[in-house]
């Protein structure tokens, strides 16, 4: 899919969202390379899956909004098309 010129409503708070999950892993190798309780480092990987799974919400809710209204108002098939193929891959 292209790039827009013009970002979705939610671009900066994604991009920060993203930012911090980053930031996370980062925290979670460390505290397993530093033998860290298991427990600790799983509930970590929860935490980052859950917010993973959050940035994902607001994606799709983003598309949804912004390119997918434009996508039926131009009749343009091939957006759902990959938007199908998108939800099909976020949720197996």
């Amino acid at each position: 899919m292209k790039i827009e010129q013009n970002p979705h409503p939610n671009h900066k708070k994604v991009i920060d969202r993203l930012a911090r999950i980053s930031g996370h892993t980062v925290a979670i190798k460390k505290m397993f390379a530093e033998g860290r309780d298991c427990s600790e480092v799983l509930m970590q990987i929860a935490a980052v899956k859950s917010a993973l799974t959050n940035v994902g919400k607001l994606i799709l809710n983003d598309h949804i909004d912004h390119c997918l209204v434009r996508a039926i108002e131009e009749k343009n098939e091939e957006v759902i098309a990959d938007l199908k193929e998108a939800i099909e891959k976020l949720i197996k």
